[in-house]
């Protein structure tokens, strides 16, 4: 089960060679405790991997990876109008909401092909075009790797924020996710409030679920590069809030600036940030920006995990200077 001196390069998304000291793929609860104990005998550092589509590699990792593998889906009818259903982690998350898409539990079709696995959905609150994970899980289980028990998670418990949890802000590493809980809608209430959707649609008089799972893939794929073509992290960056004075003195100067209401404020398209201040399509090396999506970084070949966040952090530094504001990356470094 334990494997030594395994190349991470297929197990993340940018393609990063990295090398774990140990590394175990776990298919059941039982084989993940097999492989904490493991990891505790040698007090190893572990670091849980789902589908690698938010993780940048910037070394050789000295400890156990523990590449998360449960599979099973479980549909539980409740009424006329709702289904739940739930995903073991290790599902893949665009196959599983085309699954539920298909078999008329709908709600998750703004989602569709966002990278990664069902587990690691919910640890950052993963959104798309006006839905959130929050706004359709239940609850979830996870293993509690101080107590060794494992744990429900109602959707409130999990302190769900903008590409946020408790899982990541509060106590990463510590729980691992085992299972999600959704409830979906049986009659579709479809989510179509963002431009490139109803710009995809336009021509459909009534567009149905499918429709709407179609043009988001169709809409995803224009903008964003196939991470098994190109590799890619998907959006490198979150989208910066700001207070309305800062956005009204930015939008005097750019009145073409995007942004969008926020609880705390204005929230800015870190995109349009980077785009216009010239990064779009920007390469250095192996490592660069995408041509047609500025939030995007790529690994055009052998990139390391270090010349990655380099690129990165000349963009932060960038954006501080031109706009006095602040970009966080999204993807966890390692």
């Amino acid at each position: 089960m334990i494997q030594e001196n395994v190349d991470l390069s297929t197990f993340n998304t940018l393609a990063i060679s990295a090398k774990a000291q140990y590394f175990a793929e776990v298919k059941n609860q039982s084989q993940i405790q097999q492989a904490l104990n493991f990891a505790n005998d040698k007090s190893l550092p572990v670091l849980l991997l789902g589908g690698g589509s938010n993780l940048i590699l910037t070394q050789d990792f000295k400890g156990l990876v523990i590449h998360i593998a449960l599979q099973g889906l479980e549909w539980n009818e409740l009424d006329s109008d709702w289904v739940e259903v739930t995903a073991q982690a290790g599902e893949n998350w665009h196959q599983f909401v085309e699954q539920c898409m298909h078999r008329g539990g709908h709600g998750l079709e703004n989602l569709a092909l966002i990278p990664g696995t069902v587990g690691a959905a919910p640890i950052q609150n993963i959104g798309a075009y006006g839905v959130e994970i929050k706004d359709y899980l239940i609850s979830l289980t996870a293993l509690d790797r101080e107590t060794g028990q494992v744990r429900a998670f109602s959707c409130s418990d999990c302190q769900f924020g903008y590409r946020d949890s408790l899982f990541k802000s509060q106590f990463p590493d510590r729980y691992i996710v085992l299972s999600v809980t959704f409830r979906l809608r049986r009659r579709a209430e479809l989510q179509l409030g963002y431009g490139a959707l109803e710009q995809a649609l336009s021509e459909v008089e009534s567009p149905t679920p499918k429709d709407l799972f179609n043009a988001v893939v169709a809409v995803r794929q224009s903008k964003l590069p196939d991470p098994l073509k190109l590799a890619n992290a998907g959006s490198f960056f979150k989208n910066p809030v700001v207070t309305q004075d800062h956005f009204q003195h930015l939008k005097l100067k750019y009145q073409d600036m995007v942004a969008y209401p926020d609880p705390n404020g204005m929230k800015l398209a870190a995109g349009w940030l980077i785009d216009r201040s010239g990064w779009k399509g920007h390469r250095q090396g192996d490592v660069g920006v995408h041509d047609r999506q500025a939030l995007v970084l790529v690994n055009y070949g052998r990139a390391t995990g270090e010349e990655v966040l380099a690129l990165a952090q000349r963009i932060q530094a960038d954006i501080k200077k031109r706009f006095q504001v602040a970009l966080e990356i999204e993807p966890r470094c390692y």
